[in-house]
């Protein structure tokens, strides 16, 4: 790392010739038009502007290059420093003190602008605390109006009007030949601004074309993880970086693909692909038109590469450790990306039909979204040993016990890993050690109470088992629910006893009413029905489904709801009844004995 000091001067030269450019993932960003004025204030009297930081590139990018807003035309070429941190600041100065064009900016509002920026002469040769009301900006066609009706205040349109108004236009300081030309008009048109103009040069002009940028210079050598740290902790856009946007831009800027494919790598494109073709056969992935993150993630999905690419690494090298943390995927080269990418879409189209079995077909009945990512792994390396029998009751168990667990609450960098490893052995060897997420679950006795809204991944679980043990509709009575029928028919969680009722009739028993023991999924018709009491609405939907009163009771079964609790309205009955029921539903999908709840003292 080198501290430098070069001139302004060359360093907006440098912009424009594309020596200095941008890496890709640096986002675009404007300064409002107040900020340029006191930027544009702050370089006039020569005072401290801050450190900017560069990164050498040696010759070749690290990353895809991106020309400065304003300098396209050094588009194509290989820069020499890519700006890690000062990109607002170097875009305004550049556009405002080079180019001959309307600077591109917003307003307080954000609203986009065009304008020239001037120095008043009179006003700039005063005390310094009057430089920022000095520096002012006019629009594109250098007419500045005011007023209602509009009415002009200042033309500055032609270099003679600028030069009786006493504006100097600030984008021709550094061009020597066109300053001397707008000062023998300024001069020409009174005696006495030659001494203007002199104060003028002195203490605005030289400030300029001698002021220094502080620039920190990270060497080529500077790693792609310390380089994306350093730029997060010191670059001031707002908007943390995703190591999505940091790979398209290494991606892109990989010279051997390049050469190769006479194009660089689009990974945006290439994952816009592989989750469209995802959300098209499991929308349980998330919806493209919410965009192509929702959902499943491409940091999900790089996630799963790394945990793959690095297990195959370990078979080769036992010390190294199965890993996708940051730095794996930010290492992860783009040759094993395009040779595992398929794999991965793949085996994420195996979680999707696991999924289904498990009747969970759309995102927001999701338990963890992030427990889908080892299961892709292990799938992708073990392919369709996953098929067996035996290994199917594995994974299930796996994945009930990380669902009713609650194992995916937490940090997950260290889970990953540890699932792949310990999975892969249990399927492969019956001997196994069980996983650490299946030895570890548990489901506390009073687990069951607290499960009322869909923030806890167990209250999705437990909607789900209702539906994958056989839960018939009350009004769709003609089969069970599965996972076909839940959009047809928009099933969702509805409540069996209402609160009010509860409220009134079983008071000591109100805190429980949100809990998913009071909820079952049922369609929203079958909901439209359920007004009042259940020994009332019971009545409107066995009259409604056309059944016998006794084989209705049989469809309220399938819920594992004692049907005579319900018909007498005993709240009470009905949900020690039930909670003993989905416990042990819980304990069938866990295939491990847990806590249950104690019934005393109710």
């Amino acid at each position: 790392m080198a501290l430098d000091s070069p001139k302004l001067k060359d360093v907006l030269k440098d912009v424009a010739s594309g020596v200095l450019q941008l890496p890709d993932f640096q986002r675009e960003w404007k300064w409002d038009d107040e900020r340029i004025r006191a930027l544009i204030a702050t370089v006039t009297l020569d005072y401290p502007l801050g450190v900017v930081m560069a990164l050498e590139t040696g010759g070749k990018s690290p990353f895809k290059p991106r020309a400065i807003k304003g300098a396209e035309g050094a588009e194509g070429r290989v820069p020499d420093l890519l700006l890690l941190d000062g990109q607002q600041r170097m875009t305004s100065l550049f556009q405002a003190l080079h180019r001959d064009s309307p600077v591109e900016t917003v307003d307080t509002r954000g609203k986009p602008l065009r304008r020239w920026y001037y120095v008043d002469i009179a006003k700039a040769i005063g005390a310094p605390s009057d430089r920022d009301e000095a520096v002012v900006s006019v629009p594109e066609d250098r007419i500045l109006k005011t007023g209602f009706p509009r009415r002009v205040e200042r033309d500055l349109s032609t270099p003679e009007l600028e030069c009786r108004a006493g504006f100097f236009p600030i984008h021709l300081v550094f061009d020597t030949q066109k300053v001397n030309a707008w000062k023998k008009i300024f001069v020409g048109i009174d005696d006495e601004n030659w001494d203007r103009w002199s104060q003028f040069e002195e203490n605005v002009l030289n400030n300029v074309k001698s002021f220094q940028v502080p620039m920190i210079k990270l060497a080529a050598s500077t790693t792609m993880d310390a380089v994306c740290a350093v730029f997060e902790r010191v670059n001031t856009g707002g908007v943390p970086l995703n190591v999505f946007e940091l790979l398209t831009a290494t991606y892109a800027g990989d010279q051997n693909h390049v050469a190769e494919h006479g194009g660089y790598y689009r990974l945006p494109e290439a994952w816009h692909e592989i989750k469209s073709k995802l959300t098209s056969a499991h929308p349980v992935f998330g919806r493209m038109e919410a965009g192509v993150e929702d959902g499943l993630s491409s940091s999900d999905f790089l996630q799963a590469v790394a945990l793959v690419r690095t297990w195959e690494r370990k078979r080769e090298e036992p010390r190294a450790a199965v890993s996708c943390k940051r730095r794996d995927l930010l290492d992860l080269p783009l040759a094993d990306f395009r040779r595992l990418a398929p794999r991965l879409a793949g085996a994420f189209h195996w979680v999707g039909g696991f999924l289904e079995r498990q009747c969970i077909v759309r995102t927001a009945d999701l338990p963890y979204r992030t427990q889908l990512v080892p299961l892709a792994a292990v799938r992708a390396i073990v392919g369709e040993e996953t098929d067996s029998p035996e290994a199917d009751e594995r994974i299930n168990q796996w994945y009930w016990c990380g669902v009713l667990g609650e194992m995916y609450g937490g940090s997950t960098e260290s889970r990953f890993p540890r699932d792949v490893e310990q999975l892969i052995a249990w399927l492969r060897d019956g001997d196994a050690p069980v996983p650490d997420t299946v030895a570890e679950a548990a489901f506390l006795d009073d687990r069951l109470d607290s499960l009322s809204t869909r923030n806890s991944a167990a209250y999705k679980g437990v909607y789900a088992l209702l539906i994958k043990q056989g839960a018939v509709d009350w009004y769709f009575t003609e089969a069970p629910l599965s996972p076909a029928r839940l959009t047809e028919q928009n099933v969702d969680v509805r409540q069996i006893f209402p609160r009010n009722w509860v409220e009134r009739n079983a008071p000591s028993y109100v805190r429980r009413v949100n809990s998913i023991v009071n909820k079952t999924p049922l369609s929203m018709r079958a909901g439209r029905s359920m007004v009042g009491a259940p020994p009332a609405y019971l009545r409107t939907l066995v009259q409604e489904s056309g059944m016998r009163p006794e084989w209705f009771d049989d469809v309220l079964a399938t819920h594992l709801i004692d049907p005579a609790a319900l018909h007498e309205g005993d709240f009470e009955r009905f949900y020690d009844s039930r909670a003993k029921q989905l416990l042990e539903l819980v304990r069938s999908a866990m295939g491990k004995r847990t806590v249950f709840r104690e019934t005393q003292g109710r």
